[in-house]
Formats: C-alpha cells, structure tokens, sequence
C-alpha cells in the first residue's frame, strides 16, 4: 500500500462518519508557549477541546504535520522519527467511548482488512486521580477482543495530558498488532513483545488538568484519536521498518548513492523484512530522518532557519547531526540540500508548501551546510593540536592554535589527561562532537594511550548534566500552554492583533505575523521585517496601540468561509488550520475598524480592558524576522 492510498482511506472513512476534514496547521504552533512545535494533532485543536466552536463542527479528521524532540536519541531505529504524520479525528463533546472504539475497530478491520485475531489493546489501569478505564474494556470486549488481549497500564503508558500546567486530559486506550510469526501470536498480550506495534491510540479527554498532579472533571467530553501515518503504513506493508515505506525510500536511495554503501544486503528491501541493525543503516536512517524534519521545519509556511534561538536551534541539531552521520558512512562533500530536494519533490503533492518555500529551504540548508564544515575543521585542528602537545607537555595558548582564537572559548590548556569533560567544552563551544573527537583519537593511539571508554563515560555525563539544566531551563520558559485561557492571556491574544495592525501601519504592509508566544505575564510576536526598527518606531507602535485600547473598541467575531474572510480584507497566515470555515475576528467596526484576522480566539469583548501596552524589547529572531516583546499594565 502507497502512503497517499492510506492517508487518504483513512480521512474518507472517517468524512462518512460524519467528521470534516481540515488542513494541516503549521508546524510552529499559535499561541502555545508550552512547546516548540505542534506534537500532536490536537495541539492546534485545544480552545475548541476547552469548549471553543469550531466553525466545521464537532466532528474533525486531517492528517497533521508533526515534530517530536524527545526521542530524537533514539532515532536509528525502524520507527522512531522526529517529523512524522499524525492521522487523527476528534469529537468536542459529540460521540463518547462506545462509538469511537467502534469506529477505530472497524477502521483498522474491514477498511484495512486486518485480521481481529491478530489484534490487543491497552487500557489505563487507574491511580489515585482517576479510576480504571473499566468503561473501554467493556466496549473492547463486545467488539470481540480476548480479555487476555486487554492489559491495563499505569498513567506513563495510557494517560494524555498537555505539557503545561492546564488543560484537557484523560486516559488512552491504544490498538496493537501482530507484527512477528503468525504462526506464534501469543494469546496474551504482552506490551514489552516489540512484536506488538502500536497502530492507534484514542484519547478519551473526560478531565481537565488544573494544576501540578491536580485534576477536575471537564465541561465537556472529547475524543482525540492519534494514528502514525508511518508505522501504520509499514504494518500495512507487512515490514517493521518505517524506513522501507514509499514515505523514506527513495531518501534512502539517494543516501546510497552518495555514501557508496548499501542499506543493507536484502535484493529487495521493499518486500523483505529488516534482518538487524549495523551503524551504516543507522546512520543512513539518522540522515533521512533529521534532514527530512529540518525540511518540513524551513518549509512550513511559518519556517525558521537554523540559529541559535528555539527552533532555529533544532533545525541546526538536526541538520549537524545529519553531516556527522555523513561523515561516519563516507560522504565528504555538501550533500544535505541533495536530500531536501528528493525529500520536496516526494512530499510537495501533499504539503503545497514545500513547493513555495523551496529556495528558503535550500539555501539556508546550503548555508548551514558550509558553516557546520568550517565549524569542524577549526574542532579538529584545536584537538589533534591540543593532542599532540599533551604528548610534549606543553601548555598551550589559544592564540597558537592554528585557526583558533580566544573568542572561541575552549579552555586555553592541556589537561595532565584527555578527558570527557575536556571534549565536552569542544563540543558546547566549537560544536565539534564526540564521535569525531574519538575518531582522531584512535588515530592517536599510537602515540598515546587514552582510556576511550572513561573518555566517553566523563562525555556523556557532563551531557546529562547540561541536558537536566536544559529541561528546568525549558520547565519555566515554556510553562502555560494553549490551553490557558486565563484572563491575561485573552487580553494578550487581543493585544498581539492590535500589534500586528500598528506595525503594518508604521513598518509597511510587507509585515505579516511569523509566530506568536503568550503566557500570564508577557506577549511576544514575531514577525517579517528585514531591519533593527528604531526607538521612534517602536514608540510610534505603542502609541498606537494604546490609542485604540483608549478609544473602547468593541471586539466581534463573524463565521465566514476562507474566500468572504479574505475578501473582506480579513489577515489571516493560519486560515489552512481551521477549513473552509473561518472566524474572522474584528477590533472596531465600520470605519473605525482598526484590525481583522482569521483567528480561533478566544478575546477580550473592549479593547478596555486591556490596560497599559508597553514594548520591552525589539530583536531579531531569524533571517528577516523581529521579534517584539510586550507586556500590560
């Protein structure tokens, strides 16, 4: 089975039930400070799960684009991925748990045409917040699934809930399927077997997170069905490696081309399953993953290119981490905007976007590509040099370090050994990573004898260690969430609209929003312009703002298809994510309507209670895009 007969089966099964297909929403999510990158698709969905209308209905099916960070270690393997596609439907408070484990069933069953007996399922086994899932169970069973086949499992394994401090939760049931000798199905179910492949997980969202390990009964049911394209489509097609589909091979072909090596010896990997693991599969695996999310990152419509800052940082990761991996299986030469190609042209029938945005892509993927190159020859020279005089036992000054500056930062001596640490400060500075460092290394051995494995041990502990100030970094800058519809962030979400329109009135009708962040006690806004803007501009917006938060302008909302919103003047760079219904938000009305945008909402009613509007900082975010910083008072 083709990955476009798949996507497409399953969002015409779920349209005759009832559902309404929507776009894909942008991978850099609206709004949400909680994350960087839309991980679900009921991420874009939240105000409309928290009892928002949605201008299609309550029921919803799409196939939406999607990045995952946190497993990025342990792709490699057959089906874990940083970019995949999640297909999904959901119900705001239409059907409950009876009708939706039917529809799954009879998805997976008799659209699919897999076999029942071959099927188990998980369930929440309950905790002191809520109880077992007895509900689903039952339904299980009456659709013909063995009890031995249903195993219960804690909050880790079968409870969704969002990253930030609010919003709905609940707990999932998932489908498995044998993927192993039919000959030898189990009768019970075991979820440790890797033979067992998730194919489907419904999120049954009857509570509300309220706080820390604190919950309440929701206003309002939801059923929230995530299904990997990818792993689906690899069951489908009787393989357990993701990397064989329609979807990653023609990347790994060209991976073969340029590397000389061969995924593996199989004559045809299409149709024969995956026979183990060497390092040159896995890193061909690593290329074609990463490369493939970098693309679908700087091709979205709200793309960022590698940097320094949030998801500019993770488009660089990956695209690094891609060279390296390059390096390991013999490409030598700028080979990474070769793979965007391929991966455009497969993917463009599905995602326009990829098409518009292609020059961006490849350019700023070339650009990365040279700069990373030139980051690793200075790593080399400053370890082998570094090396090399450890054996005469030198200390040694940055400044005669061929290529090499103080600026750089590396520690400007030779330790009485190599040590993990050592390299670590190579790594954060100069970015030069460890398998690298270790490689020359073993070329040193002649000379010198390093303990390789108390080398890579001190490494990976100094990681952990960055990696954990990372996370309670991240733990307080990305707190809040989409769902938080407090009352500060309703005034922001309006103030970002009022902003939007005064920059383009001061700057220039060439400025559109490129992103937006808002938590309880800040908004942030970034958006398309190609210069510092001046202390007089920047007053100049704020005056603005502040004038028709003074002048009480009322705040209406109209439901309008995408064409009546855009002809009414209405802006609108996320109109894909709600369908051909849009709520067209309007700050004034008449003649004195100062802005309009296709939004989700939700706003204040008067721009009266907004208050006070300050800028605090104006700064670059990415090649030709400011970043604005604001607050109310």
């Amino acid at each position: 089975m083709k990955s476009k007969d798949l996507r497409r089966k399953y969002i015409e099964f779920f349209k005759a039930k009832g559902h309404v297909e929507i776009p894909s929403a942008s991978l850099l999510p609206e709004n949400d400070p909680s994350v960087l990158f839309t991980t679900a698709g009921m991420s874009p969905l939240v105000p409309f799960l928290l009892g928002e209308k949605h201008p299609a209905g309550a029921r919803l099916v799409n196939s939406q684009k999607c990045i995952r960070t946190g497993d990025i270690d342990e792709v490699g393997d057959g089906f874990h991925h940083t970019f995949f596609e999640m297909l999904g439907h959901w119900s705001f408070d239409d059907y409950w748990k009876d009708e939706a484990l039917k529809m799954s069933f009879e998805f997976v069953t008799k659209e699919l045409g897999l076999d029942k007996k071959y099927l188990a399922v998980s369930v929440f086994e309950g905790d002191k917040n809520a109880p077992r899932d007895d509900e689903s169970i039952e339904v299980w069973k009456k659709l013909g699934i063995d009890e031995k086949r249903i195993k219960p499992l804690p909050k880790d394994s079968n409870w969704w809930e969002p990253t930030g401090d609010n919003g709905p939760c609940g707990p999932c049931t998932e489908m498995f399927y044998w993927t192993g000798d039919k000959k030898f199905v189990p009768d019970v179910f075991d979820p440790a077997d890797k033979n067992w492949v998730e194919i489907g997980n419904d999120v049954l969202m009857q509570y509300e997170k309220v706080g820390e390990n604190k919950y309440k009964i929701a206003k309002q049911k939801n059923i929230d069905n995530g299904t990997g394209l990818e792993r689906l489509l690899a069951v489908m097609n009787g393989l357990d490696d993701d990397y064989r589909t329609d979807l990653f091979w023609p990347i790994i072909q060209k991976i073969e081309e340029l590397s000389g090596k061969t995924y593996d010896l199989t004559p045809d990997p299409l149709l024969v399953k995956e026979r183990g693991t060497s390092d040159t599969v896995r890193s061909m695996r690593i290329i074609a993953d990463h490369l493939r999310a970098a693309t679908f990152i700087m091709g979205d419509n709200l793309g960022v290119a590698s940097s320094n800052l949030d998801q500019g940082y993770v488009v660089r990761k990956l695209i690094r981490r891609a060279i390296r991996h390059g390096k390991l299986i013999g490409i030598d030469k700028n080979f990474c905007s070769e793979i965007a190609e391929i991966i455009i042209n497969l993917m463009k029938g599905v995602y326009s976007e990829l098409e518009k945005n292609k020059e961006f892509v490849i350019s700023n993927m070339k650009e990365e590509e040279e700069k990373f190159r030139k980051t690793l020859e200075k790593g080399l020279k400053v370890l082998t040099t570094h090396m090399r005089a450890r054996d005469k036992g030198d200390i040694i000054n940055q400044e005669n370090i061929p290529n090499c500056s103080p600026v750089d930062g590396v520690k400007g001596y030779v330790p009485p050994v190599i040590t993990g640490d050592w390299l670590f400060d190579i790594y954060q500075k100069l970015g030069f990573p460890l398998e690298l460092s270790l490689e020359e290394i073993q070329k040193e051995q002649k000379i010198n004898k390093f303990d390789l494995e108390r080398i890579k041990n001190e490494f990976e502990e100094e990681m952990k260690k960055h990696q954990d100030l990372s996370r309670t970094a991240s733990a307080g800058k990305f707190k809040g969430g989409l769902a938080n519809q407090s009352e500060m962030a309703i005034k922001y979400h309006t103030a970002t609209h009022l902003t939007l329109a005064a920059l383009r009135k001061v700057l220039g009708e060439h400025v559109f929003q490129r992103g937006s962040n808002i938590t309880d006690e800040r908004m942030r806004l970034d958006f398309s312009h190609g210069e510092k803007m001046t202390p007089e501009q920047i007053k100049q917006v704020e005056n603005i703002v502040n004038e028709q938060i003074q002048k009480n302008l009322p705040v209406e909302c109209e439901e309008m298809n995408v064409d009546e919103a855009k002809n009414s003047g209405a802006m609108g760079i996320f109109e894909n994510k709600y369908g051909e219904r849009v709520k067209v938000y309007s700050v004034g009305a008449g003649d004195v309507c100062f802005s309009k945008e296709i939004c989700g909402g939700p706003h204040v009613e008067n721009t009266s209670e907004l208050g006070h509007f300050k800028i605090l900082k104006e700064e670059a975010s990415s090649a030709g895009v400011r970043r604005i910083k604001a607050v109310l008072s």
